[in-house]
C-alpha cells in the first residue's frame, strides 16, 4: 500500500509542475498568504505584548494582593481594607519562584490644590526605589525627575494633572484626603517631577507620593496593595495560583494584572476579532486564487481523464488523484509560505515599526513582528487545508465528466 501511495504521489508531482508557470503562481498565491498571517499575526502578537508590559511596569505589577472586597470598593472607604502586617506576607511572597520584587503600596482618592483650584485625584504612596525598578522605560519624566525614598514631602504627579493646575517642579500644592467617620486631613507637598505613562486618563488624574508620607497623612503604618513583580509575565497565573494557596484563609483577594485593566482586555478583544476577520480574508483569497489556477489546469487535461476512465479507471480515482495534487501543492506552498513569513518577520524586526501613540494614550513605540512556532503552524495550515478546499469542486467536476465528451474535447 505505501508502495502505491508513493507511485500516486511521484505521479501527482510531475503532474502539478508539468505546467511549471501556474504551478509557480499556484505556490506563490499560497505562499504569500502563509507568509501575510504570520507577519500580521506577530505584528498584532507584540502590540498585546508590548500594551501588556507597558500596564504592567506603569500601573499594576503582575500580581496584586488585597484585603477581599477592595478592588471593587475599596477606594470608597480604604480603611476598611488595610492590610496591617505587609511585612510578613511580603516575606512569604519572596520566597515563590521567580519573583523579582515585592513592593507595597497605598491608595487614596483626594483633592490636590495648587492655590487656585482644585483637582480630584487618585493617589499612590509608594517605595519610590523599588518603584523606579519596576517602571524602567515605561514611566517617562517630561519634565524633574522620579521620587527617591528620601524626598520627604515630595510628589510626582502626571502630565494631565501638571497641564490642569499649571504645576511644574518646585511648586508647592496641598493634598486634602478624607478620613474616617468624616474626618479630613491634610498635607503640603512639592512637584518633584512629572511623568508620563501610556495612559493619557491615568496620567489626568494619578499623583504618587512616598510610602511614609502617606502612611502620615493616614495615620497608618498598614498599606492596601501588595505588588507582586516577577521576572516572566507568561508565568503570572502559576505565580497567582501560588499566592492564593498560601494566603487562602486570610481574606485576602489575589488579582492577575489584565484582569486589572478592562482597557487591555477590550483591546485584546478587538484585535482577536479584525485578525480572525483578516484570517477568513486571506483564506479566501487563497481559495479563488489556488481554484482559478486549477480549474484553467483541469480544463486542459480534459481529454487526459477521459482516457484515464476509458481504460478502466474508475471517476474515484480521477476525484482522489486531483485532491492529492492539492495536497502536495498546498504542503509545498504552505512549507515555502512559513519560511518566507519568518524571513520577513527577522527582517522587518531587525529594523523595527515606529507605531504613533494608540488610541487613548500618551506614548509611541518601536514595533516588532514576534515569532510563535503554534502561530505559524496554524498559518501554515490555515494555507495547506485553504488549497484542499479549492481543490474539491474542481476534483468532484472532473470526476462526473462523460467519457466520450472528455474524449472528444479540444477536437
Amino acid at each position: 500500500m505505501n508502495s502505491r501511495f508513493l507511485e500516486n504521489a511521484l505521479f501527482a508531482l510531475r503532474n502539478i509542475f508539468r505546467q511549471r508557470a501556474r504551478a509557480v503562481a499556484n505556490l506563490l498565491a499560497i505562499a504569500l498568504g502563509v507568509a501575510g498571517l504570520i507577519v500580521v499575526g506577530g505584528f498584532v502578537q507584540d502590540i498585546f505584548v508590548q500594551l501588556g508590559e507597558a500596564i504592567i511596569h506603569g500601573q499594576t505589577g503582575h500580581v496584586q494582593i488585597s484585603k477581599e472586597g477592595f478592588q471593587r470598593v475599596g477606594l470608597r472607604s480604604p480603611e476598611k481594607y488595610l492590610i496591617e502586617k505587609p511585612e510578613l506576607i511580603r516575606s512569604q511572597l519572596k520566597a515563590i519562584p521567580g519573583t523579582s520584587a515585592v513592593l507595597s503600596r497605598i491608595n487614596f482618592t483626594g483633592t490636590l490644590n495648587n492655590g487656585k483650584r482644585d483637582l480630584g485625584v487618585l493617589g499612590e504612596g509608594i517605595e519610590a526605589d523599588l518603584e523606579s525598578q519596576l517602571t524602567g522605560i515605561y514611566v517617562r519624566y517630561t519634565e524633574g525627575r522620579a521620587l527617591r525614598d528620601g524626598d520627604k514631602y515630595g510628589m510626582v504627579i502626571g502630565q494631565g494633572v501638571a497641564k490642569s493646575l499649571d504645576l511644574a517642579p518646585g511648586d508647592r500644592v496641598a493634598m486634602v484626603v478624607s478620613l474616617s467617620e468624616g474626618a479630613v486631613n491634610t498635607l503640603d507637598f512639592e512637584v518633584i517631577g512629572v511623568f508620563q505613562t501610556f495612559s493619557k486618563d491615568f496620567d489626568a488624574r494619578a499623583v504618587r507620593i512616598t510610602l511614609p508620607d502617606a502612611g502620615e497623612l493616614f495615620g497608618t503604618s498598614a498599606v492596601h496593595k501588595i505588588i507582586m513583580v516577577l521576572n516572566e509575565t507568561e508565568k503570572s497565573p502559576v505565580a497567582a495560583s501560588a499566592v492564593r494557596a498560601l494566603l487562602q484563609k486570610d481574606g485576602m483577594e489575589v488579582t492577575l494584572w489584565h484582569e486589572l485593566s478592562d482597557f487591555y482586555t477590550k483591546t485584546i478583544d478587538l484585535y482577536d476579532r479584525q485578525f480572525g476577520v483578516m484570517r477568513l480574508i486571506i483564506l479566501m483569497m487563497v481559495l479563488l486564487s489556488v481554484s482559478n489556477t486549477i480549474n484553467m489546469t483541469l480544463f486542459e487535461r480534459t481529454r487526459e481523464f477521459g482516457t484515464i476512465m476509458a481504460i478502466g479507471s474508475p471517476p474515484s480515482s480521477v476525484f482522489w488523484q486531483i485532491i492529492l495534487e492539492g495536497v502536495l501543492v498546498g504542503a509545498c506552498g504552505a512549507l515555502l509560505g512559513m519560511a518566507l513569513g519568518v524571513i520577513a518577520a527577522w527582517g522587518i524586526s531587525a529594523i523595527g515599526i515606529p507605531m504613533p501613540p494608540p488610541p487613548n494614550a500618551n506614548i509611541g513605540y518601536t514595533a516588532y513582528i514576534r515569532i510563535a512556532i503554534d502561530s505559524v503552524l496554524i498559518a501554515g495550515l490555515i494555507g495547506w487545508v485553504a488549497t484542499i478546499l479549492a481543490s474539491i469542486l474542481p476534483a468532484r467536476r472532473a470526476s462526473k465528466l462523460s467519457v466520450v465528451d472528455a474524449l472528444r474535447h479540444g477536437l
